[in-house]
């Protein structure tokens, strides 16, 4: 498919209008929306936004689940070339107390997301000494003396007029700045451009072999850059139909899928797993699923393409400082290749390993700690602008922290978080290397891998393996099973059973937290050793 010409989000939805006048652009819980309902409505979104004094450069927070008025106003936003600031609707109050600290908001639409209510929080938020609010604040759904109604500020407001030369957006003005949690205890504030999320998100629909006929389900947060940074432009770019859930329900999302006829899919193993061991769950119902992006192992993978029926599901690597992915499988190739790497760097995204070390780039073929230049981020904003110098190097490289090499045909292959190897007698052991081989006993349908410290051998490994049957746990057996198919320094010291993996709201694992729990349970049975022997 031929590139969109437009290089912001404004223009982008205006210029699918034209170009697909019949096309359906948004299905989530409020209706049903073509890509001209949704640049009336971003017009008017700009308008109510334009009389409460936004322009150019200023910051339009959401604090909102997946539902049109995100769409509105982040679109309206971008006619204006001011920046949408989403922020996490599983943020705690003292989680906001620092986001809103930080982002510097001229102002701030929210409201109810299933039984919390915003406008509490900002209230007690408010009454705090030093706490800055926003200078506006609207909301959508909630009955406030405090906050006007945001449909009724819309209602009263003009549509956006044509804007005078140099005063609305541009290509490089930042479209979006994403907090994203990592290896800070305080969230970082990544802003993206708008040409780059277009491009790079065109790209990624490329990669998936999306037309204007698809269907994308969204299940994942808007505010998340799988969701705003990555299936937004993916399927707008394209022409093709987002369909969003406001949070995710397996039952729900199974209905969803069979009803609407979607194609592709956003997906992770968590979220898999979830549709899968529902009650409702039919294969025949997600035969129309054919397409897609997942994040996980290869098992995690191979087991998404087999249940899932979505035979030509992609495989990504990136990061939100690098507009989502910067790496995906093409859709086109055998199941066992897709399964096996990330894909090759996509169009105007550089990638270079180097050595942990001295900094060097490695050889051809060597693990290395991957740094990406391209639709990348130019560097942090807010208090974590702090962190810029020691994340990007001098030519501009992006250090993701990630451990990772091209393989014989030149695609990514992830071997892991710098942070989370395991360097066991000076050998590096890759968690997820370790988890692979568990995951291939039939009794362990799920597990992570944390190091250890060890006065003796620098890092025990102690699995933590989710059995298929509580009855099946034999940890001897999987010893045997690691020992069988690893070399020697990568079989687990210690194999424990977990009723379930601890995960983030996003499914991601907390890895750090598992380690703590590892360190406390070494340290008993070391103490328990001593005592044994006294």
């Amino acid at each position: 498919m031929h590139p969109p010409f437009s290089r912001n989000f404004f223009d982008l939805v205006r210029e699918q209008a034209i170009r697909v006048p019949q096309a359906v652009a948004l299905v989530c819980e409020q209706g049903r929306f073509g890509y001209q309902d949704l640049a009336d409505r971003a017009a008017r979104a700009a308008g109510a936004l334009q009389a409460a004094g936004i322009g150019r450069g200023d910051r339009v927070g959401l604090l909102l689940g997946n539902r049109v008025e995100w769409i509105d106003l982040c679109l309206g936003a971008s006619a204006l070339g001011a920046v949408t600031v989403p922020m996490s609707t599983w943020s705690t109050r003292a989680e906001l107390r620092v986001l809103l600290a930080d982002a510097g908001l001229s102002v701030l639409v929210t409201g109810l997301f299933g039984d919390r209510n915003f406008e509490d929080d900002l209230l007690a938020l408010a009454d705090e000494a030093g706490m800055p609010p926003p200078q506006r604040c609207f909301l959508i759904n909630g009955a406030s003396v405090q906050f006007p109604d945001y449909a009724t500020v819309v209602a009263a407001a003009a549509p956006l007029a044509p804007l005078p030369p140099g005063a609305g957006p541009c290509a490089g003005d930042d479209a979006l700045i994403l907090y994203t949690s990592g290896s800070t205890s305080a969230p970082k504030a990544v802003p993206l451009r708008q040409f780059a999320l277009i491009e790079n998100g065109f790209n990624i629909g490329e990669r998936q072999g999306l037309t204007e006929t698809d269907k994308v389900l969204l299940a994942s947060p808007l505010f998340w850059a799988f969701g705003g940074a990555n299936a937004l432009p993916a399927t707008f770019s394209h022409g093709a139909t987002l369909v969003l859930m406001e949070k995710f329900d397996a039952a729900i999302a199974l209905d969803v899928i069979e009803r609407e006829a979607c194609t592709s899919i956003y997906t992770l193993p968590a979220m898999t797993a979830a549709l899968t061991r529902h009650a409702n769950y039919r294969k025949a119902a997600l035969a129309s699923l054919r397409t897609g992006v997942m994040i996980g192992s290869a098992e995690e993978f191979l087991y998404a393409v087999e249940v899932l029926g979505a035979g030509s599901l992609c495989n990504i690597y990136g990061a939100t400082e690098t507009c989502g992915n910067c790496c995906v499988t093409w859709h086109h190739w055998p199941v066992a290749r897709r399964s096996l790497c990330q894909g090759p760097p996509l169009p105007g995204q550089l990638i270079r390993f180097v050595d942990e070390s001295t900094g060097e780039v490695v050889p051809d073929g060597t693990p290395g700690l991957a740094e990406v230049r391209g639709y990348t981020t130019l560097g942090y904003v807010g208090a974590s602008a702090l962190q810029n110098e020691k994340t990007f190097t001098a030519d501009g490289y992006y250090r993701t922290g990630d451990m990772g090499k091209f393989n014989a045909e030149g695609d990514f292959v992830f071997v892991g978080r710098v942070s989370e190897m395991i360097k066991r007698a000076g050998i590096n052991v890759s968690p997820a290397e370790v988890e692979a081989v568990l995951k291939r006993h039939p009794s362990v349908l799920d597990v992570a891998v944390v190091g250890v410290p060890d006065a003796a051998r620098g890092e025990r490994i102690f699995a933590y393996v989710v059995p298929v049957r509580a009855e099946d746990f034999d940890a001897a057996e999987l010893l045997r099973h690691c020992a069988a198919e690893s070399s020697k320094y990568k079989v687990p010291d210690h194999i424990e059973a977990l009723v379930a993996l601890p995960l983030t709201a996003t499914g991601k694992l907390q890895r750090r937290e598992l380690q703590k729990t590892a360190v406390e349970q070494a340290r008993a049975m070391v103490a328990a050793v001593k005592a044994c022997a006294a």
